[in-house]
Order: C-alpha cells, then structure tokens, then sequence
C-alpha cells in the first residue's frame, strides 16, 4: 500500500483551495480526487451473497485512486431488514467479496466495506427462528413506516425485544468478526453504520433509546455501545483501516435525539482520540422535520473532526466543488448519481452530461436492468480502462 501524501500541498490546500479533481492523502491511502461511491443498498445478493453482477457492478465504477464504500453488509444473520442485501459472516460471502475487491482493484480502485445491524428496523421474516429482531428498546416502529419483504411485498416492521446488558457483548463481537472478516476478503478497510435509525443508531439516540442501565440515559452512556464497536473493530484492523458513519441530526426510521447538537459534539470528541481512516456524515437537509437551527449543513462537525471528513446528502458537482474548496468537506460521497453513471468521477472532470437514474429499479433483484446497464460516456471509455489514468 502507498504511503499517504499527508501534506498542504498535496491534499491541494493553495492558494486556491482544492477541488474534487485535486488528490488527497487519507492515513494509509492515497486517492487522485475526491469523488466518493456512497453506500447504497441494492438488493442484489442473493440469498445474501454478492453474485457476478456484483463484480461488474463495483469494477464499472472503479477508478484509479478512487475510493468506493460498498453497499450495508449485515455482521450477522440477524442483521437483516432488506431482501437480498449482502453478509459478512459465513466463508461463502468472504470468497464472494473477494471477487468483487480483486476486481476494484485491479482498476486501482480502493474498496472499504460498510457493516451494520439494522436492529428493530427489521421483520420476523429476516430472523432466524422468526424471533422478534432486537434493539436497544422494545418500542416497535410506528405503523405509517414499512418494510420491504422477501416476495417484494411491504409489511409493518415487527416488534423488536431490548438486548440485556449480557447480551450486548455479543453483538460488538459480531462487528469484529465482520471487520476481520472484510480483511479476509481483501477489502482496504471498513465503514461502521452507525446512522440512519440502525442498532447503533438506536442506541445512540433517546428518542428511541429508553434503557435504565449503562447503555441508556446520558450521551456518555447511549454512545457506549458505538465507541465498543469502534473499540474492537480498531483492535481488530487498525484505526487507520476503520471509518464511521453518523447521523446525529438525521431522524430517519424515528431516529431523533432531544439535543442532536450535544451528541454530534460527544460523538466526535470521542472520536478524535481514534486515528480514524475517516468520519462519514449525512446532511441534515434530509430530516423529515427540518433541521433550521442548524441552517442544513454540518459545519459544527467539521470544525470539531480533526481527522478526514466525508459528507453525503443530495450533492451535484457544483455543490461538491463548493464544499471542497471551502474546506467544508475533504470528501464528498455520491449515491444516487454513481448508480446511473459508472464512470461519475470522469464525467464530472470531463464535463460529460450525466445519465438520468430510474428510481423504480433501485431495489429490484434483477442483475442487470437498472444495476450494470447503465453506460458509461465514450469520451470516458479510454481513461476509466487505464489504471493509470491521471486525473
């Protein structure tokens, strides 16, 4: 692996401010530009193993020097709440992955793997035995909410039962095991969930976190159960192989906090005693609410991160130029217009008119209409095939 370039100038900190073209040094690794692939559930593992179109998938949007993060893989079997999404925990999903990693890169491509446990935001029918899915409480997501099923039907999300005290123990092992499991399959490194109304995310906000024990109550106690995770997975892997994602403001799946702002700030004091590989954070534009005492953006978080800052949630190019040079972001992440434009990164620099996406094919099964059909630019053709392309 290539040192990091960890310096002013060639994390492009001139006169003029870097741009999404401009290379960045990120602890172990080094990346051309600063166009990242966001993690986005697809649902094509079937039977939740990633298949050949998975392969394809990642390798069209690969570049040299590019960062991808791949979609949620669940740690366990009981980490489910999607049909056909991904897992980490069995040798058959392990040697799956390996194939998609060689094939990122041998493009040069850099792959981190996302990891979760959706918790509550699951059904019976995800769960083995069918028993209840579990979560920091036993509060049941409410009824206007659904889940996709199986047969591609929608139902309501199942009651969930609180993990005890003894039993959370054995979900952070879960993570490990998934972290050592992603380097066994070759990946660069790991991206924790720990957004989005998930189990970390449950545990982490009182608006769904109801516990009297040391995981529930204060900031310092509803965040022990992340900085666990963060703790063994880091001991596992490497600090500068392991990243986070949050979503302190984000009220997605009932996800609220009375004071989003204290944590966020705990969060991230806690996490500047890691040399994380990088920080992932989801604007607040998306709240459900609204979020207009932060003015919807994340800056408080930047400014409080002393290591390297992702940030995803509805970005264009001129939007992720803006947020670049600003130094608002060191990193941008792009979900929905990676999905219709493999070669983004080029198109971007290129000034290539973007492929529109067909949202009613984000989470079909099919393993090529609407995943590795959509093209890439002819005038990109030449420079994404070489791996020493220069941006």
């Amino acid at each position: 692996m290539a040192p990091a370039i960890m310096n002013e100038e060639a994390n492009g900190m001139g006169d003029k401010g870097p741009t999404l073209q401009t290379p960045y040094g990120m602890t172990l690794f080094v990346l051309s530009h600063r166009v990242v692939m966001a993690p986005m559930t697809r649902c094509r593992a079937l039977n939740h193993v990633p298949q050949d179109s998975h392969v394809e998938y990642y390798s069209q949007r690969a570049t040299n020097g590019g960062l991808i993060i791949t979609e949620a893989s669940a740690v366990a079997p009981e980490g489910f709440g999607f049909p056909n999404s991904p897992g980490i925990y069995t040798e058959e999903q392990i040697e799956a992955w390996r194939r998609v990693v060689s094939a990122v890169h041998k493009r040069g491509g850099i792959i981190f793997c996302q990891i979760w446990h959706v918790g509550r935001a699951s059904h019976i029918v995800y769960q083995p035995g069918q028993l209840p899915p579990v979560s920091s409480t036993d509060h049941v997501l409410p009824e206007n909410l659904s889940i996709q099923l199986p047969d591609g039907s929608y139902g309501k999300y199942s009651p969930p039962t609180a993990l005890t005290t003894e039993q959370i123990p054995h979900i952070v092992e879960q993570f490990r095991r998934a972290a050592k499991n992603a380097l066994l399959a070759g990946f660069d490194g790991v991206e924790i969930h720990g957004a989005h109304g998930y189990l970390i995310d449950q545990f982490s906000k009182n608006g769904i976190n109801d516990r009297n024990d040391r995981y529930g109550g204060s900031i310092e106690n509803r965040c022990r159960f992340m900085l666990e995770v963060l703790k063994a997975v880091t001991e596992e892997i490497g600090e500068s192989r392991t990243a986070l994602r949050i979503s302190p403001i984000i009220d997605h799946l009932q996800a609220t906090d009375s004071d989003p702002h204290a944590l966020g700030m705990y969060m991230v004091e806690q996490l500047n005693q890691f040399n994380l590989a990088y920080l992932h954070v989801t604007e607040p534009r998306f709240t459900a609410k609204g979020t207009v005492e932060f003015k919807g953006d994340c800056s408080w978080l930047r400014k409080a991160f002393k290591g390297t800052f992702v940030s995803s949630g509805g970005y264009d190019k001129e939007k992720g130029e803006i947020a670049v040079n600003s130094g608002y972001a060191d990193l941008v992440s792009y979900g929905r217009l990676f999905i219709s434009n493999p070669d983004l990164p080029l198109r971007f620099f290129n000034g290539v008119p973007l492929n529109p996406y067909d949202r009613s094919t984000f989470y079909t099964h099919d393993q090529v209409i609407g995943y590795t059909d959509y093209p890439a630019h002819s005038s990109t053709l030449c420079l994404s095939n070489r791996k020493d392309s220069d941006f």
